[in-house]
């Protein structure tokens, strides 16, 4: 799955991969040697699950511009609240339409928040 969003994401124009990660301490590794604008984050992941990667990486303070967009195949509520309260910018569930991923992306990188099309108070 990872490979398709690069190559999704490598497809646009404006935006660049600079790094993708394995599991969630590999996440924290890679924002804090890579400083990039968006993480796009999956929540269940080995060794550090994406919601504590999300609170690690949105904690330090040489990465206060990074914002994170959770993705999951999950879209409860619990998961959405979570993700939230710790930090993210955003939510998608991992069946979102590419253009919609990518213009995630984009709105999520100008500032804003979002919820997935689909999820839950969405």
């Amino acid at each position: 799955m990872r490979a398709g969003f690069r190559a999704l994401l490598d497809s646009a124009p404006d935006i660049q991969v600079v790094a993708e990660a394995a599991d969630g301490a590999e996440a924290v590794r890679l924002a804090l040697a890579e400083r990039p604008d968006v993480v796009l984050m999956d929540i269940r992941m080995p060794e550090v699950d994406g919601l504590d990667a999300t609170g690690r990486i949105l904690a330090e303070p040489s990465l206060e511009r990074t914002r994170v967009v959770i993705l999951t195949t999950f879209d409860l509520d619990e998961y959405i609240f979570e993700a939230l309260r710790g930090g993210a910018s955003g939510f998608l569930v991992k069946d979102t339409e590419p253009r919609d991923l990518l213009q995630a992306v984009r709105v999520v990188f100008e500032g804003e928040a979002l919820l997935s099309p689909g999820s839950p108070g969405g």
